[in-house]
């Protein structure tokens, strides 16, 4: 598994790269279970209502690691990478974010897009763009998953997550970093 890459951060503990938690866990494998333990909680429940924009996306991570993180739903205040990507950094997050949520709806959230290749080219085109931005300091690509199953049902269609390859997928994430969204308009097709 690739690590992020963080300058010192005070969410950690110290000397350590594990997120300080509300669980006071201060192994990663265990809070990683944690984590996971605790978003599948909230999936069951009724998601923050919204207007598929940056607010209601912040809304949305609030809403699933809120028994994990006293920061849950706020942007990330330090710069962080993975491998040799480094994401937005934090002083452009909101006005980066709210450039791109102003452009999807400028794009009417992909709905109606009545062709799936083009609908999963969208899809793939602002999944790769937020991913870039990743504005929480963790939990980025699940909350990415939820929002792109809200885009898909706005749009008229179905995500089959049950068809989601998470290797693959991660690639295509990986690589749309460089602009290449091919591989994630393929795997985003084959979900819907």
């Amino acid at each position: 598994m690739v690590r992020y890459n963080a300058v010192e951060d005070p969410l950690c503990y110290p000397g350590t790269h594990v997120l300080r938690n509300k669980a006071d866990i201060e192994d990663q494998d265990q809070l990683d279970e944690f984590e996971q333990l605790m978003f599948d909680s909230r999936a069951g429940e009724a998601l923050p209502d919204g207007e598929l924009d940056f607010t209601h996306y912040r809304a949305l991570h609030h809403h699933f690691f809120q028994d994990v993180y006293d920061w849950a739903g706020e942007m990330r205040a330090i710069r962080t990478g993975k491998g040799d990507n480094w994401f937005c950094y934090p002083e452009y997050i909101e006005s980066e974010a709210e450039k791109l949520f102003g452009e999807l709806a400028s794009r009417e959230y992909l709905a109606g897009i009545a062709d799936q290749d083009a609908f999963a080219e969208g899809a793939a085109w602002f999944l790769g763009e937020l991913n870039a931005i990743h504005p929480f300091r963790e939990g980025n690509g699940r909350i990415q998953l939820v929002f792109l199953t809200m885009l898909v049902r706005n749009a008229g269609y179905e995500l089959d997550e049950d068809k989601l390859r998470p290797k693959p997928f991660l690639d295509a994430m990986i690589a749309s970093f460089g602009g290449a969204i091919s591989s994630l308009s393929g795997e985003i097709l084959r979900m819907l």
